[in-house]
Protein backbone atom coordinates (compact mmCIF):
# COMPACT_ATOMS: atom_id res chain seq x y z
CA UNK A 1 0.00 0.00 0.00
CA UNK A 2 1.40 3.38 -1.02
CA UNK A 3 0.93 6.70 0.82
CA UNK A 4 -2.50 8.17 1.46
CA UNK A 5 -3.49 11.09 -0.79
CA UNK A 6 -5.84 13.70 0.70
CA UNK A 7 -7.67 16.44 -1.18
CA UNK A 8 -9.20 18.66 1.51
CA UNK A 9 -11.22 20.61 -1.05
CA UNK A 10 -13.17 17.45 -1.92
CA UNK A 11 -13.80 16.85 1.79
CA UNK A 12 -15.19 20.35 2.46
CA UNK A 13 -18.89 19.32 2.31
CA UNK A 14 -18.25 17.10 5.35
CA UNK A 15 -15.64 19.25 7.11
CA UNK A 16 -17.76 22.42 7.19
CA UNK A 17 -20.56 20.96 9.38
CA UNK A 18 -17.91 19.59 11.75
CA UNK A 19 -16.33 23.06 12.00
CA UNK A 20 -19.77 24.48 12.75
CA UNK A 21 -20.24 22.01 15.60
CA UNK A 22 -16.89 22.95 17.13
CA UNK A 23 -17.71 26.66 16.91
CA UNK A 24 -21.07 26.19 18.60
CA UNK A 25 -19.49 24.19 21.43
CA UNK A 26 -16.80 26.80 22.05
CA UNK A 27 -19.21 29.75 22.02
CA UNK A 28 -21.69 27.92 24.24
CA UNK A 29 -18.93 27.40 26.82
CA UNK A 30 -18.19 31.12 26.80
CA UNK A 31 -21.80 32.36 26.77
CA UNK A 32 -24.44 29.63 27.32
CA UNK A 33 -27.33 32.15 27.27
CA UNK A 34 -27.30 32.68 23.51
CA UNK A 35 -30.37 31.27 21.78
CA UNK A 36 -30.09 32.21 18.12
CA UNK A 37 -26.32 32.05 17.57
CA UNK A 38 -26.18 28.20 17.33
CA UNK A 39 -28.88 28.25 14.66
CA UNK A 40 -27.13 31.05 12.80
CA UNK A 41 -23.95 28.94 12.72
CA UNK A 42 -25.90 25.84 11.64
CA UNK A 43 -27.57 27.80 8.84
CA UNK A 44 -24.27 29.24 7.61
CA UNK A 45 -22.68 25.77 7.76
CA UNK A 46 -25.50 24.36 5.65
CA UNK A 47 -25.05 27.15 3.10
CA UNK A 48 -21.27 26.77 2.97
CA UNK A 49 -21.47 22.97 2.67
CA UNK A 50 -23.98 23.34 -0.17
CA UNK A 51 -21.65 25.74 -2.00
CA UNK A 52 -18.76 23.29 -1.46
CA UNK A 53 -20.61 20.68 -3.55
CA UNK A 54 -20.41 22.90 -6.65
CA UNK A 55 -17.17 21.41 -8.12
CA UNK A 56 -18.80 17.98 -8.25
CA UNK A 57 -22.04 19.12 -9.89
CA UNK A 58 -20.50 19.79 -13.29
CA UNK A 59 -18.57 16.55 -13.59
CA UNK A 60 -19.14 14.44 -16.68
CA UNK A 61 -20.58 10.96 -16.26
CA UNK A 62 -17.84 8.59 -15.17
CA UNK A 63 -15.77 11.33 -13.54
CA UNK A 64 -15.54 11.81 -9.78
CA UNK A 65 -13.82 13.88 -7.15
CA UNK A 66 -11.65 11.35 -5.33
CA UNK A 67 -9.60 11.64 -2.19
CA UNK A 68 -8.25 9.46 0.62
CA UNK A 69 -6.75 7.29 -2.14
CA UNK A 70 -4.26 4.47 -1.76
CA UNK A 71 -2.59 2.14 -4.25
CA UNK A 72 -3.19 -1.48 -3.22
CA UNK A 73 -1.08 -4.52 -4.00
CA UNK A 74 -2.37 -8.07 -3.93
CA UNK A 75 -4.21 -10.77 -5.78
CA UNK A 76 -7.74 -9.41 -5.46
CA UNK A 77 -8.80 -7.25 -8.36
CA UNK A 78 -8.68 -3.62 -7.14
CA UNK A 79 -10.65 -0.70 -8.54
CA UNK A 80 -7.80 0.28 -10.84
CA UNK A 81 -7.33 -3.08 -12.54
CA UNK A 82 -8.38 -3.04 -16.22
CA UNK A 83 -11.57 -5.09 -16.31
CA UNK A 84 -13.66 -5.50 -19.47
CA UNK A 85 -16.68 -3.21 -19.19
CA UNK A 86 -15.45 -1.56 -15.97
CA UNK A 87 -14.09 1.97 -15.76
CA UNK A 88 -12.00 1.70 -12.60
CA UNK A 89 -9.91 4.33 -10.90
CA UNK A 90 -6.12 4.09 -10.93
CA UNK A 91 -6.23 3.83 -7.12
CA UNK A 92 -8.62 2.64 -4.48
CA UNK A 93 -10.25 5.71 -2.98
CA UNK A 94 -12.24 5.86 0.23
CA UNK A 95 -14.08 9.04 -0.91
CA UNK A 96 -15.63 9.49 -4.36
CA UNK A 97 -18.14 12.21 -5.24
CA UNK A 98 -19.55 12.33 -8.77
CA UNK A 99 -22.40 14.50 -10.06
CA UNK A 100 -25.07 12.24 -8.52
CA UNK A 101 -23.34 12.22 -5.13
CA UNK A 102 -22.83 16.00 -5.20
CA UNK A 103 -26.48 16.55 -6.16
CA UNK A 104 -27.66 14.52 -3.18
CA UNK A 105 -25.27 16.44 -0.93
CA UNK A 106 -26.57 19.74 -2.30
CA UNK A 107 -30.17 18.68 -1.64
CA UNK A 108 -29.23 17.70 1.91
CA UNK A 109 -27.61 21.10 2.47
CA UNK A 110 -30.64 23.07 1.23
CA UNK A 111 -33.06 20.90 3.22
CA UNK A 112 -30.95 21.33 6.37
CA UNK A 113 -30.98 25.10 5.89
CA UNK A 114 -34.78 25.10 5.65
CA UNK A 115 -35.02 22.93 8.78
CA UNK A 116 -32.80 25.39 10.67
CA UNK A 117 -35.09 28.25 9.61
CA UNK A 118 -38.22 26.34 10.64
CA UNK A 119 -36.71 25.55 14.05
CA UNK A 120 -35.42 29.09 14.65
CA UNK A 121 -36.00 30.01 18.32
CA UNK A 122 -38.06 32.95 19.47
CA UNK A 123 -36.28 36.16 20.37
CA UNK A 124 -37.15 36.30 24.07
CA UNK A 125 -34.15 36.10 26.41
CA UNK A 126 -33.33 32.79 28.01
CA UNK A 127 -33.86 32.55 31.74
CA UNK A 128 -30.98 31.43 33.91
CA UNK A 129 -32.84 28.26 34.86
CA UNK A 130 -33.38 27.20 31.24
CA UNK A 131 -31.28 24.47 29.70
CA UNK A 132 -29.10 24.68 26.65
CA UNK A 133 -31.59 23.19 24.22
CA UNK A 134 -30.71 25.43 21.26
CA UNK A 135 -26.98 24.51 21.12
CA UNK A 136 -27.83 20.84 21.60
CA UNK A 137 -30.39 20.89 18.81
CA UNK A 138 -28.07 22.75 16.45
CA UNK A 139 -25.21 20.33 17.15
CA UNK A 140 -27.42 17.29 16.63
CA UNK A 141 -28.68 18.72 13.34
CA UNK A 142 -25.15 19.37 12.11
CA UNK A 143 -23.99 15.92 13.23
CA UNK A 144 -26.72 14.16 11.27
CA UNK A 145 -26.09 16.49 8.33
CA UNK A 146 -22.36 15.70 8.37
CA UNK A 147 -23.14 11.97 8.45
CA UNK A 148 -25.33 12.40 5.37
CA UNK A 149 -22.57 14.20 3.47
CA UNK A 150 -20.04 11.49 4.34
CA UNK A 151 -22.17 8.42 3.63
CA UNK A 152 -23.00 9.68 0.12
CA UNK A 153 -19.32 9.70 -0.86
CA UNK A 154 -17.91 6.88 1.28
CA UNK A 155 -16.63 3.79 -0.49
CA UNK A 156 -15.37 1.59 2.36
CA UNK A 157 -17.47 -0.47 4.76
CA UNK A 158 -16.19 1.14 7.96
CA UNK A 159 -16.84 4.75 6.96
CA UNK A 160 -20.10 3.80 5.28
CA UNK A 161 -21.49 2.14 8.42
CA UNK A 162 -20.32 4.82 10.84
CA UNK A 163 -21.52 7.70 8.68
CA UNK A 164 -24.91 6.06 8.15
CA UNK A 165 -25.47 5.72 11.89
CA UNK A 166 -24.13 9.23 12.42
CA UNK A 167 -26.89 10.41 10.11
CA UNK A 168 -29.50 8.48 12.12
CA UNK A 169 -28.75 8.45 15.86
CA UNK A 170 -28.73 12.25 16.41
CA UNK A 171 -32.27 12.40 15.02
CA UNK A 172 -33.42 10.18 17.89
CA UNK A 173 -32.11 12.80 20.31
CA UNK A 174 -33.82 15.54 18.32
CA UNK A 175 -37.16 13.76 18.60
CA UNK A 176 -36.83 13.19 22.35
CA UNK A 177 -35.55 16.71 23.05
CA UNK A 178 -39.03 18.20 23.54
CA UNK A 179 -39.69 15.78 26.40
CA UNK A 180 -43.35 15.18 25.49
CA UNK A 181 -44.82 11.72 25.92
CA UNK A 182 -45.42 11.33 22.19
CA UNK A 183 -41.86 12.44 21.47
CA UNK A 184 -40.40 9.90 23.88
CA UNK A 185 -42.51 7.14 22.32
CA UNK A 186 -41.38 8.13 18.83
CA UNK A 187 -37.73 8.33 19.90
CA UNK A 188 -37.83 4.91 21.59
CA UNK A 189 -39.47 3.30 18.58
CA UNK A 190 -36.91 4.84 16.23
CA UNK A 191 -34.10 3.73 18.56
CA UNK A 192 -35.28 0.12 18.57
CA UNK A 193 -35.70 0.20 14.80
CA UNK A 194 -32.22 1.69 14.38
CA UNK A 195 -30.69 -1.07 16.48
CA UNK A 196 -32.35 -3.76 14.36
CA UNK A 197 -31.33 -1.94 11.20
CA UNK A 198 -27.74 -1.62 12.38
CA UNK A 199 -27.60 -5.33 13.24
CA UNK A 200 -28.70 -6.23 9.70
CA UNK A 201 -26.24 -3.78 8.18
CA UNK A 202 -23.32 -5.08 10.24
CA UNK A 203 -24.18 -8.67 9.32
CA UNK A 204 -24.48 -7.71 5.65
CA UNK A 205 -21.16 -5.87 5.80
CA UNK A 206 -19.49 -8.88 7.43
CA UNK A 207 -20.79 -11.18 4.70
CA UNK A 208 -19.60 -8.72 2.06
CA UNK A 209 -16.13 -8.86 3.58
CA UNK A 210 -16.23 -12.67 3.66
CA UNK A 211 -17.43 -12.95 0.06
CA UNK A 212 -15.11 -10.37 -1.47
CA UNK A 213 -12.13 -10.33 0.85
CA UNK A 214 -12.18 -6.54 0.52
CA UNK A 215 -13.44 -3.75 2.82
CA UNK A 216 -14.26 -1.62 -0.24
CA UNK A 217 -17.72 -1.09 -1.70
CA UNK A 218 -16.58 -0.93 -5.30
CA UNK A 219 -16.68 -2.86 -8.57
CA UNK A 220 -13.37 -4.62 -7.92
CA UNK A 221 -14.63 -6.08 -4.64
CA UNK A 222 -17.90 -7.20 -6.25
CA UNK A 223 -16.01 -8.93 -9.06
CA UNK A 224 -13.83 -10.70 -6.50
CA UNK A 225 -17.00 -11.91 -4.78
CA UNK A 226 -18.10 -13.47 -8.05
CA UNK A 227 -14.84 -15.41 -8.31
CA UNK A 228 -12.81 -13.09 -10.57
CA UNK A 229 -9.09 -13.18 -9.83
CA UNK A 230 -5.86 -12.55 -11.66
CA UNK A 231 -2.55 -14.23 -11.05
CA UNK A 232 -0.38 -11.42 -12.42
CA UNK A 233 -0.80 -7.76 -13.26
CA UNK A 234 -2.31 -7.39 -16.71
CA UNK A 235 -3.25 -11.08 -16.93
CA UNK A 236 -6.70 -12.07 -18.18
CA UNK A 237 -9.45 -12.45 -15.61
CA UNK A 238 -10.50 -15.98 -14.73
CA UNK A 239 -13.87 -16.70 -13.09
CA UNK A 240 -15.24 -19.76 -11.36
CA UNK A 241 -18.47 -20.11 -9.38
CA UNK A 242 -18.15 -20.89 -5.69
CA UNK A 243 -19.87 -20.24 -2.36
CA UNK A 244 -18.78 -16.60 -2.37
CA UNK A 245 -21.45 -15.82 -4.97
CA UNK A 246 -24.25 -16.97 -2.66
CA UNK A 247 -22.68 -15.15 0.29
CA UNK A 248 -22.42 -11.95 -1.75
CA UNK A 249 -26.10 -12.22 -2.75
CA UNK A 250 -27.13 -12.73 0.89
CA UNK A 251 -25.00 -9.76 1.87
CA UNK A 252 -26.79 -7.48 -0.60
CA UNK A 253 -30.21 -8.67 0.63
CA UNK A 254 -29.29 -7.92 4.26
CA UNK A 255 -27.91 -4.50 3.35
CA UNK A 256 -31.10 -3.65 1.45
CA UNK A 257 -33.23 -4.81 4.40
CA UNK A 258 -31.21 -2.73 6.84
CA UNK A 259 -31.56 0.35 4.66
CA UNK A 260 -35.27 -0.39 4.21
CA UNK A 261 -35.81 0.67 7.83
CA UNK A 262 -34.16 4.03 7.19
CA UNK A 263 -36.06 4.58 3.93
CA UNK A 264 -39.41 3.73 5.63
CA UNK A 265 -40.08 0.92 3.17
CA UNK A 266 -42.84 -1.56 4.01
CA UNK A 267 -42.55 -3.80 6.05
CA UNK A 268 -39.80 -1.80 7.81
CA UNK A 269 -41.95 1.32 8.19
CA UNK A 270 -43.73 0.92 11.55
CA UNK A 271 -41.68 3.62 13.30
CA UNK A 272 -42.47 6.33 10.76
CA UNK A 273 -45.94 7.66 11.77
CA UNK A 274 -45.10 7.47 15.50
CA UNK A 275 -41.79 9.29 15.13
CA UNK A 276 -43.18 11.96 12.80
CA UNK A 277 -46.20 12.73 14.97
CA UNK A 278 -44.12 12.76 18.17
CA UNK A 279 -41.40 15.03 16.78
CA UNK A 280 -41.63 18.76 16.28
CA UNK A 281 -42.40 19.83 12.72
CA UNK A 282 -38.79 20.90 11.96
CA UNK A 283 -37.46 17.54 13.17
CA UNK A 284 -40.15 15.69 11.19
CA UNK A 285 -39.05 17.71 8.17
CA UNK A 286 -35.47 16.60 8.73
CA UNK A 287 -36.60 12.97 9.02
CA UNK A 288 -38.60 13.20 5.80
CA UNK A 289 -35.86 14.86 3.77
CA UNK A 290 -32.24 14.73 4.93
CA UNK A 291 -32.56 11.30 6.58
CA UNK A 292 -34.07 9.88 3.39
CA UNK A 293 -31.25 11.38 1.32
CA UNK A 294 -28.74 9.63 3.60
CA UNK A 295 -30.55 6.30 3.28
CA UNK A 296 -30.82 6.43 -0.52
CA UNK A 297 -27.22 7.60 -0.86
CA UNK A 298 -26.10 4.62 1.23
CA UNK A 299 -28.17 2.25 -0.91
CA UNK A 300 -26.74 3.69 -4.12
CA UNK A 301 -23.20 3.03 -2.87
CA UNK A 302 -24.06 -0.67 -2.61
CA UNK A 303 -25.97 -0.91 -5.88
CA UNK A 304 -23.30 0.92 -7.84
CA UNK A 305 -20.74 -1.55 -6.57
CA UNK A 306 -22.73 -4.57 -7.79
CA UNK A 307 -23.89 -3.01 -11.06
CA UNK A 308 -20.72 -4.35 -12.70
CA UNK A 309 -22.03 -7.88 -12.20
CA UNK A 310 -24.73 -7.26 -14.79
CA UNK A 311 -27.73 -8.22 -12.65
CA UNK A 312 -30.93 -7.98 -14.70
CA UNK A 313 -33.01 -6.75 -11.77
CA UNK A 314 -33.68 -7.03 -8.06
CA UNK A 315 -37.00 -8.69 -7.28
CA UNK A 316 -36.67 -7.78 -3.59
CA UNK A 317 -36.67 -4.07 -4.43
CA UNK A 318 -39.66 -4.52 -6.73
CA UNK A 319 -41.61 -6.15 -3.90
CA UNK A 320 -40.62 -3.43 -1.40
CA UNK A 321 -41.64 -0.72 -3.88
CA UNK A 322 -45.08 -2.23 -4.50
CA UNK A 323 -45.81 -2.78 -0.80
CA UNK A 324 -44.63 0.69 0.17
CA UNK A 325 -46.67 2.48 -2.48
CA UNK A 326 -49.86 0.59 -1.74
CA UNK A 327 -49.75 0.55 2.07
CA UNK A 328 -48.56 4.16 2.27
CA UNK A 329 -51.32 5.50 0.04
CA UNK A 330 -54.09 3.47 1.68
CA UNK A 331 -53.07 4.56 5.18
CA UNK A 332 -52.62 8.21 4.12
CA UNK A 333 -56.22 8.24 2.88
CA UNK A 334 -57.36 7.61 6.47
CA UNK A 335 -55.39 10.40 8.16
CA UNK A 336 -56.86 13.66 9.44
CA UNK A 337 -53.59 14.81 11.07
CA UNK A 338 -51.47 16.42 8.34
CA UNK A 339 -48.18 15.34 9.93
CA UNK A 340 -49.28 11.71 10.03
CA UNK A 341 -50.56 12.11 6.47
CA UNK A 342 -47.10 13.30 5.42
CA UNK A 343 -45.58 10.39 7.35
CA UNK A 344 -47.59 7.85 5.38
CA UNK A 345 -46.88 9.90 2.25
CA UNK A 346 -43.19 9.32 2.97
CA UNK A 347 -43.80 5.57 3.04
CA UNK A 348 -45.61 5.71 -0.31
CA UNK A 349 -43.04 8.02 -1.90
CA UNK A 350 -40.21 5.77 -0.67
CA UNK A 351 -41.68 3.08 -2.91
CA UNK A 352 -41.37 5.44 -5.87
CA UNK A 353 -37.81 6.37 -4.87
CA UNK A 354 -36.57 2.76 -4.97
CA UNK A 355 -38.76 1.75 -7.93
CA UNK A 356 -36.09 2.58 -10.58
CA UNK A 357 -33.51 0.57 -8.63
CA UNK A 358 -34.98 -2.69 -9.96
CA UNK A 359 -32.66 -1.83 -12.81
CA UNK A 360 -29.15 -2.27 -11.42
CA UNK A 361 -27.64 0.34 -13.71
CA UNK A 362 -26.57 3.95 -13.96
CA UNK A 363 -29.99 4.80 -15.42
CA UNK A 364 -31.75 3.28 -12.41
CA UNK A 365 -29.47 5.04 -9.91
CA UNK A 366 -29.87 8.47 -11.48
CA UNK A 367 -33.62 8.01 -11.90
CA UNK A 368 -33.94 7.20 -8.20
CA UNK A 369 -31.89 10.30 -7.37
CA UNK A 370 -34.11 12.42 -9.61
CA UNK A 371 -37.29 11.25 -7.94
CA UNK A 372 -35.81 11.70 -4.47
CA UNK A 373 -34.94 15.33 -5.23
CA UNK A 374 -38.48 16.06 -6.47
CA UNK A 375 -39.94 14.44 -3.34
CA UNK A 376 -37.57 16.30 -0.99
CA UNK A 377 -38.31 19.72 -2.50
CA UNK A 378 -42.10 19.27 -2.46
CA UNK A 379 -42.18 17.72 1.02
CA UNK A 380 -40.04 20.54 2.43
CA UNK A 381 -42.56 23.11 1.17
CA UNK A 382 -45.50 21.17 2.65
CA UNK A 383 -43.81 20.91 6.06
CA UNK A 384 -42.89 24.61 5.96
CA UNK A 385 -46.56 25.53 5.51
CA UNK A 386 -47.48 23.24 8.40
CA UNK A 387 -44.80 24.81 10.61
CA UNK A 388 -46.12 28.27 9.86
CA UNK A 389 -49.69 27.20 10.63
CA UNK A 390 -48.62 25.74 13.97
CA UNK A 391 -46.69 28.90 14.85
CA UNK A 392 -49.85 30.93 14.24
CA UNK A 393 -52.32 28.45 15.69
CA UNK A 394 -50.54 26.23 18.24
CA UNK A 395 -52.34 22.96 18.82
CA UNK A 396 -54.93 23.43 16.07
CA UNK A 397 -52.91 23.63 12.87
CA UNK A 398 -52.37 19.91 12.39
CA UNK A 399 -55.84 18.90 11.20
CA UNK A 400 -57.13 19.09 7.66
CA UNK A 401 -59.96 21.34 8.86
CA UNK A 402 -57.42 23.99 9.92
CA UNK A 403 -56.61 24.53 6.23
CA UNK A 404 -60.21 25.31 5.34
CA UNK A 405 -60.22 28.44 3.22
CA UNK A 406 -56.44 28.95 3.33
CA UNK A 407 -56.63 30.32 -0.21
CA UNK A 408 -58.65 33.30 1.09
CA UNK A 409 -56.53 33.91 4.18
CA UNK A 410 -53.13 33.69 2.48
CA UNK A 411 -53.15 33.11 -1.28
CA UNK A 412 -49.38 32.81 -1.65
CA UNK A 413 -49.12 30.28 1.19
CA UNK A 414 -52.01 28.28 -0.23
CA UNK A 415 -50.37 28.46 -3.66
CA UNK A 416 -47.12 27.08 -2.26
CA UNK A 417 -48.96 24.21 -0.55
CA UNK A 418 -51.00 23.51 -3.68
CA UNK A 419 -47.84 23.36 -5.79
CA UNK A 420 -46.23 21.00 -3.27
CA UNK A 421 -49.25 18.69 -3.13
CA UNK A 422 -49.70 18.57 -6.90
CA UNK A 423 -45.97 17.85 -7.27
CA UNK A 424 -46.26 14.91 -4.87
CA UNK A 425 -49.35 13.74 -6.78
CA UNK A 426 -47.70 14.19 -10.18
CA UNK A 427 -50.32 16.66 -11.44
CA UNK A 428 -50.04 20.09 -13.10
CA UNK A 429 -48.99 22.68 -12.09
CA UNK A 430 -46.53 20.45 -10.18
CA UNK A 431 -44.80 19.46 -13.43
CA UNK A 432 -41.65 18.32 -11.64
CA UNK A 433 -43.66 15.61 -9.86
CA UNK A 434 -45.02 14.31 -13.17
CA UNK A 435 -41.55 14.35 -14.69
CA UNK A 436 -40.20 12.52 -11.64
CA UNK A 437 -42.75 9.73 -12.01
CA UNK A 438 -42.03 9.34 -15.73
CA UNK A 439 -38.30 9.21 -15.03
CA UNK A 440 -38.85 6.64 -12.26
CA UNK A 441 -40.91 4.41 -14.56
CA UNK A 442 -38.44 4.50 -17.44
CA UNK A 443 -35.89 1.96 -16.06
CA UNK A 444 -38.78 -0.32 -15.05
CA UNK A 445 -40.12 -0.40 -18.60
CA UNK A 446 -36.64 -0.71 -20.12
CA UNK A 447 -36.00 -3.80 -17.98
CA UNK A 448 -39.34 -5.31 -19.04
CA UNK A 449 -41.07 -5.18 -15.64
CA UNK A 450 -44.45 -4.38 -17.21
CA UNK A 451 -46.51 -5.71 -14.28
CA UNK A 452 -44.55 -3.48 -11.92
CA UNK A 453 -45.17 -0.44 -14.11
CA UNK A 454 -48.92 -1.18 -14.14
CA UNK A 455 -49.05 -1.42 -10.33
CA UNK A 456 -47.03 1.81 -10.04
CA UNK A 457 -49.45 3.59 -12.38
CA UNK A 458 -52.41 2.39 -10.29
CA UNK A 459 -50.72 3.71 -7.17
CA UNK A 460 -50.10 7.03 -8.89
CA UNK A 461 -53.87 7.38 -9.30
CA UNK A 462 -54.39 6.40 -5.65
CA UNK A 463 -51.80 8.99 -4.63
CA UNK A 464 -53.77 11.69 -6.45
CA UNK A 465 -56.72 10.97 -4.15
CA UNK A 466 -54.46 11.32 -1.10
CA UNK A 467 -53.19 14.79 -1.94
CA UNK A 468 -56.45 16.11 -3.39
CA UNK A 469 -58.06 15.24 -0.05
CA UNK A 470 -55.78 17.83 1.57
CA UNK A 471 -56.01 20.27 -1.33
CA UNK A 472 -59.83 20.42 -1.25
CA UNK A 473 -60.14 22.39 2.03
CA UNK A 474 -57.23 24.64 1.00
CA UNK A 475 -59.17 26.00 -2.00
CA UNK A 476 -62.56 25.84 -0.26
CA UNK A 477 -64.89 28.83 -0.62
CA UNK A 478 -67.45 27.76 1.99
CA UNK A 479 -68.92 30.08 4.61
CA UNK A 480 -66.95 28.23 7.29
CA UNK A 481 -63.74 29.26 5.61
CA UNK A 482 -64.71 32.92 5.79
CA UNK A 483 -65.44 32.54 9.50
CA UNK A 484 -61.99 31.11 10.15
CA UNK A 485 -60.41 34.12 8.48
CA UNK A 486 -60.93 36.37 11.49
CA UNK A 487 -59.50 33.92 14.01
CA UNK A 488 -56.23 32.78 12.50
CA UNK A 489 -53.85 35.49 13.67
CA UNK A 490 -51.59 33.93 16.26
CA UNK A 491 -48.82 35.49 18.35
CA UNK A 492 -45.15 34.95 17.79
CA UNK A 493 -42.56 35.90 15.23
CA UNK A 494 -43.01 34.25 11.84
CA UNK A 495 -40.39 36.04 9.79
CA UNK A 496 -37.71 33.35 9.81
CA UNK A 497 -40.21 30.57 9.06
CA UNK A 498 -41.55 32.71 6.23
CA UNK A 499 -38.00 32.92 4.86
CA UNK A 500 -37.75 29.12 4.99
CA UNK A 501 -41.08 28.75 3.22
CA UNK A 502 -40.12 31.35 0.61
CA UNK A 503 -36.76 29.66 -0.06
CA UNK A 504 -38.19 26.17 -0.47
CA UNK A 505 -41.13 27.48 -2.53
CA UNK A 506 -38.77 29.37 -4.84
CA UNK A 507 -36.79 26.19 -5.48
CA UNK A 508 -40.01 24.27 -6.18
CA UNK A 509 -41.25 26.94 -8.60
CA UNK A 510 -37.94 26.96 -10.49
CA UNK A 511 -37.81 23.19 -10.94
CA UNK A 512 -41.51 23.09 -11.86
CA UNK A 513 -41.05 25.72 -14.58
CA UNK A 514 -37.71 24.25 -15.70
CA UNK A 515 -37.67 20.54 -14.72
CA UNK A 516 -34.64 20.05 -16.98
CA UNK A 517 -32.60 21.75 -14.22
CA UNK A 518 -32.91 18.61 -12.11
CA UNK A 519 -32.54 16.27 -15.08
CA UNK A 520 -29.32 17.90 -16.26
CA UNK A 521 -27.99 18.09 -12.72
CA UNK A 522 -28.27 14.31 -12.42
CA UNK A 523 -27.26 13.53 -15.97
Amino acid sequence: MNGLEIDYLALLPALIPVAGMVLILVVDLVNPRLRQFPFAVAGLAAIAASVATYPGLGLARGDAQSTLCVALRGGVVPAGTPVPGVEGLPQTCFWQADSLTSSLQLAAGIATLVVVLLAWPRTRARAVTEGTREPIMAILLLTAFAGTMVVAASRDLGTWLIALELATLPVIGLIALSGRRGAIAGAVQLLVTSLVSFALLVLGAALWLVATGSPMLDAGAALAGEGYQTEAPGAALVAWPDASTAILALSVVLLIAGLGFKLSLVPFHAWTPTAYSGATVPVATFLATVSKIAALAALLVVLRAISVLGASGLAAIALLAVLSMTVGNLMALRQNDVVRLLAWSTVAQAGWVVLPLVSVSSLGNRSAGTYLLTYVIATTVAFAVVALMLRERPGSGRTLDAYEGLWHRSPWRAGALALALTSLAGLPPGIIGLVGKVVALRPVVVEGWIWLAVIAAANAVLGVAVYLRWLRPVISTSAAAETVLATTRGPGSRRVILVGLALSSAVLVVVSVQPDVVLRLLG
